[in-house]
C-alpha cells in the first residue's frame, strides 16, 4: 500500500523552491513525497529539515545527507529549527491533509467505514484519543466541536445522539459511532455528514487549529526576506485560516496601515488565488478533490509601510 500520494506535489514545489542552494523545510513529511520533489530540486549545498510527529513517517525517511529529520509537531518549528542551526529558512511548506496511510489503517481511527477502536490521534502517545472525546465530553461540549469543527447546525442533535447511544453502553469503535449517529443523519447524506463529524473529532484530539494557528505566527521569524510559504489547506476552516494570515499577517484578514497608508504585512502574495487540483489528478487521487494551495513570500516591511 502507498502511504501517500501527494496533493499538488509539482505546483507547491515549483512554487516554494527558488534558492537550489538554500535551506528548506517540510513540517508534514507523512510520505515523504514533498521532500523528494524538493530534494530534487536543491543543489549538493541545499538543506531539508522534515518534522512529522506520527512515529509510522519514519518509515519513510530520505537517505540522503542533506536531509533531516525531526520527529515533533510543527508547533515546535522555532525551537528545532535554531537547534539544529537551520534558521532562518529559504522556504517552508505544509500539506495540512490526514495521509491515505492514516485514513487507511482501520486501527487508527480515522476512518468512518472501517472499524478500528475510536483514536484518531496523530501522534499516539499524546493523552487525548477520540475514545475519550466521543464518551466523556458532555452534550454541549460535543454541539460545540461538531459546529465549530465540522460546522454542522445540528451539533446538538448530533451530541444528543452520541449521549442517549453511550448511556446504554460505551461507544468504542468507529462503526459503533457511525451506527449510533445513523437515526440523526440525512437520508442520502449519511456519508457526507460522518466525514464531517470524524473531521470534527480529529481536529479536537490533535488540537489542529490551536497548532496551525503556532506555526503560522511563527513564520514571519522563520523566514528569511525573500522565502516563501506554501500551505496545502483540505476543509474551509483551515483555508481560511491561511488566507487570513498570509494575507494580513493576522488571523482577522484586516490588513493594517501606516500613517501614510501603506500596508503593514509580512507577506506578498505568489499566487493570486488558491490553486486547486486539475481533473486529472482528482481523477487518479479522489481525496484531493478538497485541495486548496496557498503560496506567499516573506518581504521586509520597514516602518513607513515601505517593502523592500
Amino acid at each position: 500500500m502507498e502511504y501517500h500520494n501527494p496533493v499538488l506535489l509539482h505546483p507547491s514545489v515549483d512554487a516554494l523552491v527558488t534558492n537550489p542552494s538554500g535551506t528548506y523545510v517540510d513540517v508534514t513529511f507523512g510520505g515523504g513525497g514533498h521532500s523528494r520533489a524538493i530534494l530534487e530540486k536543491l543543489s549538493p549545498e541545499g538543506r531539508l529539515v522534515a518534522f512529522d510527529q506520527d512515529e509510522e513517517s519514519q518509515a519513510n525517511l530520505i537517505d540522503d545527507p542533506r536531509f533531516q529529520f525531526v520527529p515533533s509537531n510543527f508547533k515546535n518549528l522555532t525551537r528545532f529549527l535554531q537547534y539544529h542551526k537551520a534558521w532562518p529558512v529559504d522556504g517552508i511548506l505544509a500539506d495540512l491533509g490526514i495521509s491515505s496511510h492514516q485514513i487507511d489503517t482501520a486501527e487508527r481511527g480515522f476512518s468512518y467505514s472501517k472499524e478500528g477502536r475510536l483514536d484518531m490521534r496523530m501522534n499516539a502517545a499524546a493523552a487525548l484519543s477520540a475514545h475519550e472525546v466521543v464518551n466523556q465530553y458532555d452534550e454541549a461540549q460535543l454541539a460545540r466541536l461538531f459546529y465549530t469543527y465540522g460546522e454542522l447546525h445540528e451539533g446538538r442533535r448530533l451530541a444528543q445522539q452520541i449521549v442517549r447511544a453511550r448511556a446504554e453502553q460505551p461507544i468504542d469503535t468507529t462503526l459503533q459511532l457511525a451506527e449510533a449517529l445513523k437515526p440523526s443523519l440525512p437520508r442520502g447524506r449519511e456519508n457526507k455528514y460522518l466525514s464531517k463529524i470524524f473531521q470534527a473529532l480529529r481536529i479536537e484530539v490533535n488540537h489542529e487549529m490551536e497548532v496551525l494557528e503556532s506555526l503560522l505566527t511563527q513564520l514571519p521569524a522563520a523566514l528569511k526576506t525573500g522565502g516563501r510559504v506554501a500551505i496545502i489547506a483540505y476543509h474551509s476552516l483551515e483555508d481560511r485560516m491561511v488566507k487570513n494570515f498570509l494575507r494580513a499577517g493576522n488571523f482577522a484578514g484586516e490588513v493594517e496601515k501606516d500613517f501614510f497608508g501603506n500596508p503593514l504585512t509580512p507577506f506578498k502574495a505568489v499566487t493570486r488565488k488558491a490553486v486547486v487540483p486539475d481533473e486529472d489528478e482528482i481523477m487518479t487521487n479522489p481525496r484531493a478533490r478538497s485541495a486548496k494551495l496557498r503560496v506567499a513570500e516573506k518581504i521586509n516591511v520597514q516602518p513607513n509601510g515601505l517593502d523592500h
